[in-house]
């Protein structure tokens, strides 16, 4: 006749759940098949939290361990056992050799207890997979700092852990720990890299350092094997951008240098575009850029060039960075319609979304809305007077790219038409100031694409 199994799970605690519950008999045959039951179920609880256990390669098992044994088995999770405090438990008799332990209350004030604030939910742990850099560099995903958090972080002290190659590569003075240069890239390409740098930053009107410094631009636009150097290079262009900002100088140098980096054919700059690309919207959209004085003109220069440079990034990367152009688009088009915005602001807004979207952009996006655009230029006028530069600029600025229009060829025609009879239609569709300026052309062609794109307009509203 074979023995009992002996059970290790004490039957008196299953009479005691019974009763709690209002069973207040079970015979024992039913008591055992629940304590039995107990045992498995604990059983496996337990050999989940060994394995989490074993994985975090520890030797103690925690309460941790229980709570994701539990979720993995499907079993809602205890909480309240998560404080770092070691438990105090106490000891009960109960009478000869049933000791019962207890976990002891803390005792604390009941009116400090209510007037405390109630502790936060604790949250559910998860874990989830993404690419933190690709070939490199950091994609804009949400789970990445972005790149105005990652600037700011720039000049921290690292720890002895970090890795801040790259700022002390590219300059910075204030870097606690400069790491072997030449454990990263050879002596070679450190010193042309240093080379480079001087040779761009260096300000000399003598005609010996200004062919150094084209030759520096060509050795880049044109070397081969350069490739180790390309993160270096928007390191270094990402930092001068954000500290010369009063500068004019340099940051036409930094333009110069992206112009650069891109022409060279032997150089995979596509995983860095998104990095290359804040530093160019800073030169074109910036608030301000350099000093007002005689030298605003260089300001202007320097915004043209960076909305061609933009323009040039758009095109050749569009293949592998699909969403750059719309990005792109969006942002200058938000600078362009944000009426607050400073007038070199919206020069350069107007300058990439015309060489970025070409007439159709111009059509749609900026013909379209010049007439509520008025405001910009008639404030600008009240501030600074109508024979200010950046008001003429600006004013320059749109009369030149509504001006390809028609040059396009693209004119459609549904019979509106664009004499100067229509003067007072002009001024009313495109507002006083850029509306006089049209009228004024007398361009047959200019008249008719703008009445098409106001027809059209119309046309829209009624549908």
């Amino acid at each position: 006749m074979a023995t009992e199994q002996k059970l290790f799970w004490n039957s008196d605690n299953v009479r005691d759940v019974a009763e709690s519950v209002g069973i207040s008999s079970l015979n024992e045959e039913a008591v055992r098949a629940l304590s039995q039951e107990v045992e498995y179920r604990l059983g496996q609880v337990i050999t989940e939290a060994m394995r989490f256990m074993h994985q975090s390669k520890r030797t103690v098992l925690s309460t941790q361990d229980i709570s994701q044994a539990l979720k993995v088995l499907d079993v809602e999770p205890l909480y309240g056992y998560e404080s770092t405090r070691p438990l105090r438990f106490g000891e009960a008799s109960l009478g000869p050799g049933q000791p019962l332990f207890y976990i002891e209350d803390e005792e604390v004030d009941f009116e400090k207890l209510i007037n405390a604030p109630l502790p936060k939910v604790p949250r559910d742990m998860s874990f989830t997979a993404h690419w933190l850099a690709v070939e490199g560099v950091q994609p804009s995903i949400p789970q990445n700092p972005t790149t105005a958090e990652a600037r700011s972080t720039e000049l921290i002290p690292k720890g002895p852990g970090a890795n801040p190659s790259l700022a002390a590569l590219a300059g910075n003075d204030n870097v606690t720990f400069k790491p072997l240069v030449k454990h990263i890239v050879s002596k070679e390409l450190t010193l042309f890299f240093d080379k480079v740098r001087k040779a761009i930053l260096d300000e000399d009107p003598d005609p010996d350092v200004v062919l150094m410094r084209h030759s520096a631009l060509e050795s880049v636009r044109s070397d081969p094997g350069l490739h180790q150097l390309v993160p270096y290079f928007v390191q270094f262009i990402a930092d001068k951008v954000t500290h010369s900002l009063n500068n004019t100088f340099v940051l036409r140098q930094m333009m110069e240098l992206a112009a650069a980096v891109i022409a060279n054919p032997t150089l995979h700059v596509d995983p860095y575009v998104t990095s290359l690309i804040p530093g160019i919207l800073t030169c074109l959209i910036g608030k301000s850029l350099g000093v007002e004085g005689p030298d605003m003109m260089d300001q202007y220069a320097l915004r043209d060039f960076s909305s061609s440079l933009l323009s040039k990034i758009a095109t050749k990367y569009a293949q592998t960075t699909q969403e750059l152009r719309p990005r792109l688009g969006r942002t200058l088009l938000k600078h362009f319609l944000d009426y607050d915005r400073s007038l070199g602001t919206h020069y350069g807004a107007i300058r990439g979304i015309a060489d970025l979207g070409g007439t159709e952009a111009v059509r749609e996006l900026i013909i379209a809305c010049l007439g509520k655009f008025d405001c910009v230029i008639e404030k600008g006028i009240k501030q600074r007077g109508e024979d200010d530069l950046q008001v003429q600029m600006l004013i320059g600025c749109i009369m030149k790219v509504i001006s390809t229009v028609a040059e396009s060829g693209n004119v459609l025609t549904n019979g509106a038409n664009g004499d100067a009879d229509n003067e007072q239609v002009l001024i009313d569709y495109l507002g006083p100031h850029i509306g006089k300026r049209v009228a004024a052309l007398h361009d047959h062609r200019l008249n008719k694409a703008i009445m098409e794109v106001k027809s059209r307009e119309e046309r829209e509203g009624a549908e």
